[in-house]
């Protein structure tokens, strides 16, 4: 896991995609364990469909499908995180990673001029409680931000988790308002009586001077995968496996493909994953902060540009084949932090990436995990801390999506 600052180019081409000749090689990447059977899901079938009308499909173009298909897209309909989920972030962890965030917010905040107002924009908020925690922080420093107008904005395109997140955050006695065709589609109040508001893009949250966070965000963006061959570079594509009409298999592209603009000319890297979205997210955060000022925290699993193959899914907290049962795990690539920071120079200054491990110590994780152990120590009587250093290892240093909770065991 890795962080990277941004305080406070011009925009990306679009290439519209190229008519591909009927010829396709077929090649086996990296993708994770296999099951003993394949299961042949609604989302399955409608790939399968959409590869017959239109030919092999791009990775990237595979992860959106999954992902966030409007009616079948593995976000979209479900709660995918936490102990009985898929995968687990964090923030799920514990309280201390949000509280050492909302400590970074505020600082940020003093250093800056401590401005009349500032949003809190979250990308892909989760079940919220990473906002949530970084609220209760806001709130028990109401002294230092009480001349300081604060909102909350999140950027969430699954309608089941925006409920979740509603529950988590919002004051039950005050009814949401919902508008589906308003850029803000839900409004509500937060517990601590802070506005808050749900939009499914970015470009939909009002511009001002802002904080934004994403936390695990970027690794689930669509990617395009290439590989080096001694024809050049060939982008790898997904088709229908020609031994079985109810399997996918990787393919490389006969010609050079239009995202192949995105590969450097210097890359000495022989398989190269780029993710353009990306690109375009990082460049409109940039805008916004050298507009109206503020900063944005990202932290996420990556790499400064070193790394090859990273496409992998999960489901169950295990690795699961990217090809098999999509729609059923999640799909993560890691993030590209030298990429992030190309596409941000010229608007504003960068700061990193630096190890999420490091982050943490810096902001006093080993304080606070030692504050709390002790209050509690006061509270129940005698404390079992056997899962305390543990945890201040694996929270700081996460590199999986497959760890689960810690839980520390009061004994009175």
């Amino acid at each position: 896991m890795r962080v990277l600052a941004r305080v406070g180019v011009g925009p990306l081409c679009s290439a519209a995609r190229a008519v591909i000749p009927c010829f396709w090689r077929g090649k086996y990447f990296s993708s994770g364990r296999e099951p003993a059977e394949n299961q042949v899901t609604p989302m399955l079938r409608h790939l399968v469909y959409k590869i017959k009308a239109t030919g092999p499909i791009t990775v990237a173009e595979y992860m959106k499908e999954v992902l966030t298909n409007p009616a079948k897209g593995y976000y979209v309909y479900r709660d995918m995180l936490g102990e009985k989920g898929d995968f687990i972030t964090s923030p799920e962890i514990s309280q201390i990673f949000g509280e050492l965030l909302g400590i970074w917010f505020i600082s940020e905040w003093m250093a800056t001029g401590k401005n009349a107002a500032f949003q809190l924009v979250e990308l892909g908020p989760g079940r919220g409680t990473l906002s949530g925690d970084i609220l209760r922080v806001f709130s028990q420093l109401g002294s230092v931000l009480k001349n300081c107008d604060i909102s909350i904005h999140l950027v969430e395109v699954s309608e089941k988790l925006s409920e979740i997140q509603a529950l988590t955050l919002t004051e039950e006695k005050v009814p949401l308002e919902r508008n589906p065709g308003s850029p803000a589609y839900m409004k509500g109040v937060t517990k601590s009586g802070i506005p808050i508001s749900w939009y499914r893009d970015l470009q939909d949250v009002p511009k001002g001077y802002s904080f934004y966070l994403a936390h695990e965000f970027f690794d689930v963006l669509p990617v395009h995968k290439f590989q080096k061959t001694p024809q050049g570079w060939r982008e790898v594509f997904i088709d229908i496996d020609p031994q079985a009409s109810d399997k996918l298999r990787f393919v490389l592209a006969p010609c050079v493909t239009p995202a192949e603009v995105f590969i450097r000319s210097d890359e000495t890297r022989d398989h190269v994953e780029v993710c353009p979205e990306a690109g375009v997210i990082i460049q409109e955060l940039s805008q916004r902060i050298a507009l109206t000022g503020g900063a944005a925290l990202i932290a996420d699993y990556g790499h400064d540009g070193t790394k090859t193959d990273t496409f992998r899914g999960f489901c169950g907290h295990k690795l699961h084949d990217v090809l098999i049962a999509p729609g059923t795990a999640d799909l993560t690539a890691d993030v590209d932090f030298s990429y992030l920071r190309r596409m941000a120079e010229g608007k504003v200054a960068s700061l990193g990436p630096i190890k999420q491990q490091t982050f943490l110590k810096n902001m006093g994780i080993d304080v606070r995990l030692k504050m709390i152990t002790y209050k509690e120590q006061q509270l129940c009587g005698k404390v079992s801390v056997h899962n305390v250093k543990s945890f201040l290892t694996d929270v700081s240093s996460l590199t999986t999506k497959d760890l689960l909770p810690y839980h520390l065991d009061w004994e009175p």
